[in-house]
């Protein structure tokens, strides 16, 4: 099968091309597992953290990606609740122990053996992957597969993060940064809560258009002042200087979610501009977001299929995997980045 292989770590401005088109052996799949036969995969910020060493995978070489859509092409022994030619998709929880105090409580994306899709196991930059079928999802009806692809990453943490903020209907939510996930995340708000009020703050004109036309009711610079107080905002940049930019638009008790797996260090002297009674008095609140959970997948499913969402996409061959990556680092693409398998 064609893949493209990541096989050393180093800054994407450096190396330009971290991934080669390798053919590797068709996977097998064990006991409780399904060989997926991918037709796409969603290209993530996460693939750069990855590549750039600030979440590196435990072992080289590693197939990243973890928005994989396809279709089941076999199945292993023990293997009963998916049939061969079913449309599947695997997201970036690839598995977790099930045993754990976290997993008991439902808390998956806090267990200390959580796998990561692309990090820790092969995942969607190939022809062909495996997943215990614990960690499948079937995929709705009425989505294309790269319109599919986003809603498993950029969708469930956009979903997560949103229901973290603890957003009432009426209320004011901020996004700070404004991809793949934010623009999930406004299309959810004005389903969910109609009456609720979006601010977004973007570096780019273009993308402060684009979150107008989808409702937004303001958008503005990283740093400019919004014409009010927030309830809470939700960060998806992976920078500091809109966390501490952010915090200044909190209303008193307001709630900053951070949804990151990890921040780059570009910018980390920003954090010394922060002054306690400006940013933090009042009972503000900061949360990060952690992974996410096999229910935020399966919930954003649903909702994404009662809505009739339908992410903006921009689609690439496997191929040509660098540069949706290139172009994803440089903020060239609005929406959701999708590779596709059958025009390789």
């Amino acid at each position: 099968m064609k893949a493209m292989l990541l096989k050393a770590l180093g800054a994407l401005d450096e190396n330009p091309q971290p991934l080669q088109m390798v053919e590797l052996p068709e996977p097998l799949p064990g006991e409780g597992e399904l060989l997926v036969k991918v037709s796409a995969c969603g290209v993530c910020h996460t693939e750069l953290d990855e590549i750039e060493g600030r979440t590196p995978p435990p072992q080289l070489p590693m197939v990243l990606g973890h928005q994989v859509v396809g279709q089941v092409a076999a199945i292993g022994s023990q293997t009963s609740n998916f049939r061969v030619g079913e449309r599947v998709g695997i997201a970036w929880i690839y598995s977790a122990c099930g045993a754990c105090m976290f997993c008991q409580a439902g808390q998956e994306n806090l267990c200390s053996d959580f796998q990561a899709t692309g990090r820790d196991a092969y995942g969607g930059y190939a022809e062909y992957m495996t997943v215990k079928e614990g960690f499948a999802y079937r995929i709705p009806d009425g989505f294309s597969d790269a319109e599919a692809a986003p809603l498993l990453c950029a969708g469930a943490i956009g979903y997560r993060s949103l229901r973290l903020t603890g957003l009432q209907d009426g209320q004011k939510l901020g996004l700070t940064g404004f991809g793949a996930s934010g623009h999930l995340v406004l299309k959810m708000v004005g389903f969910r809560y109609p009456q609720a009020k979006v601010f977004v703050f973007a570096r780019s004109e273009q993308e402060r258009a684009f979150a107008r036309q989808l409702g937004a009711a303001w958008a503005g610079d990283t740093a400019e002042q919004p014409p009010e107080k927030l309830d809470s905002i939700i960060d998806t940049t992976p920078v500091w200087k809109p966390v501490v930019e952010a915090l200044k638009h909190l209303e008193p008790g307001g709630r900053l979610v951070i949804n990151a797996i990890r921040k780059e260090v570009v910018d980390k002297d920003y954090l010394l501009r922060l002054d306690y009674p400006t940013h933090l008095w009042l009972e503000k609140e900061i949360k990060s977001v952690a992974n996410v959970t096999r229910r935020d997948v399966s919930e954003i499913l649903a909702l994404a299929a009662e809505m009739g969402i339908k992410p903006e996409v921009q689609e690439f061959p496997l191929a040509m995997a660098n540069q949706a990556l290139v172009d994803l680092k440089v903020k060239s693409i609005r929406g959701a980045k999708v590779l596709r398998m059958d025009s390789t």
